[in-house]
């Protein structure tokens, strides 16, 4: 079975056990000092599997723990590469070359990895990512299919789509339907010219309506996800957390990471934690540190009920994805797999793994499990920990743009 073909929401769209340590000890390191300093080499997929690790009698693993003692409880799963938007931090205006319709993950495989990660590998959340999942016509088929599997403790795991809203009005009620439990949606200004800038597209008016379209059929909380960048904090940061306050959204700044094209990001421009929340403190908002609750990876401040533009807002909180200045490596529970099949365990990783490959070449589900389990063992300790060099700016990157790997 191939994928669902690609939908058309824009016209413009595209043509496109023995060495055990504790969470603790593991350094939590700044994005330009650690990866220099502390480079790890990858190791081979034909290494052990570590004892601390919990196995079946037949030696298959239940569980993806790496050799840092990290367990695995959240996939990113991409369901696509495309995307109907072009914002500038995250890939080119034009030229890039999507992937093939026949070598994107169909959707039995991608049921079939949600189910293996859920029902045998104690994973609790899925989110779908992309590109821009939307423009996948087979959306409701894959959310319901993920929708009836079950958690090795009984429970149905958190299914959550990351998105950029576009088109998301007309198929909000589908996908709750389906079993879509929430969205996060990708807005970086609720000015529409400054919208039109960052994405080179006019549509801030169609993804306001596909937020209200998914608060309306019940997608909450809506959580709005907003890349953090220099010229533009001042100002743009303390208006959109007022707005999203009234709206009742939940806002989330994420720093701006090194995965888009090259000319775009260097790291005296990165926007931190810190800058954020003075900026806010500086536009006359209360914050106190809630931290991160569940491990997470937002830190989560709590927002006093004031005013802001000669408008109230009601009390609520931000949360600031410190990626780059600040990143969740010690704790990090995720796993990733591209809309091609490839497992990435860290979002900087320099190595890849291939599902898509033995799946369809006839592996069973011990095989890809022991495949799966093998690459996790071999997680990076921090971000870029397993590339041989780092650029010049000393932040190692993938081989991927983010578009390709997966929000």
């Amino acid at each position: 079975m191939t994928p669902a073909p690609l939908d058309t929401l824009d016209s413009e769209a595209v043509g496109q056990g023995t060495n055990r340590v504790h969470l603790t000890d593991l350094p939590m390191p700044t994005a330009r000092t650690v990866l220099a300093e502390q480079p790890e080499a990858p190791h081979a997929s034909a290494e052990p599997l570590p004892q601390p690790v919990t196995v079946a009698p037949d030696g298959v693993p239940e569980r993806l723990t790496d050799r840092y003692g990290r367990t695995v409880r959240d996939l990113r799963l991409s369901i696509t590469d495309r995307c109907n938007l072009r914002c500038t931090y995250c890939m080119p205006a034009q030229g890039l070359e999507w992937l093939p319709t026949p070598d994107l993950l169909t959707t039995a495989e991608l049921t079939r990895l949600g189910r293996l990660a859920v029902e045998r590998l104690g994973v609790a959340r899925i989110r779908l990512t992309g590109g821009e999942p939307l423009l996948r016509r087979d959306l409701e088929e894959v959310i319901a299919s993920l929708a009836t599997l079950r958690t090795t403790s009984g429970g149905k795991p958190d299914i959550s789509l990351t998105t950029n809203g576009l088109g998301l009005e007309k198929r909000a009620v589908a996908l709750r339907k389906a079993g879509l439990a929430r969205v996060n949606v990708s807005i970086d200004s609720l000015d529409p010219q400054d919208y039109a800038a960052i994405t080179r597209r006019d549509r801030l008016a169609d993804v306001l309506a596909g937020i209200a379209g998914a608060q309306k059929a019940g997608l909450d909380p809506i959580k709005v996800n907003a890349v953090v960048m220099p010229a533009t904090v001042e100002e743009r940061a303390p208006r959109l957390l007022a707005e999203c306050l009234r709206r009742g959204w939940q806002l989330r700044f994420i720093e701006h990471m090194p995965l888009g094209p090259r000319e775009t990001w260097r790291s005296q421009d990165v926007v931190g934690a810190q800058q954020v929340l003075a900026a806010l403190r500086r536009a006359g908002f209360t914050l106190t540190e809630a931290g991160r609750p569940d491990r997470r990876p937002a830190a989560l401040w709590r927002v006093a009920a004031g005013t802001h533009g000669g408008q109230e807002h009601p009390a609520g909180s931000v949360g600031i994805i410190a990626s780059v200045t600040a990143p969740f490596c010690s704790d990090c529970d995720r796993t990733r797999i591209t809309a091609d099949g490839r497992l990435m365990t860290c979002l900087f990783s320099s190595t890849e793994t291939d599902l898509r490959g033995p799946m369809r070449a006839g592996a069973d589900d011990d095989e890809l499990i022991r495949i799966w389990a093998r690459a996790t063992w071999g997680k990076p300790r921090a971000h870029g920990s397993d590339a041989p060099q780092t650029e010049s700016d000393g932040f190692a990157r993938p081989h991927r743009t983010m578009s390709a790997i997966g929000g």
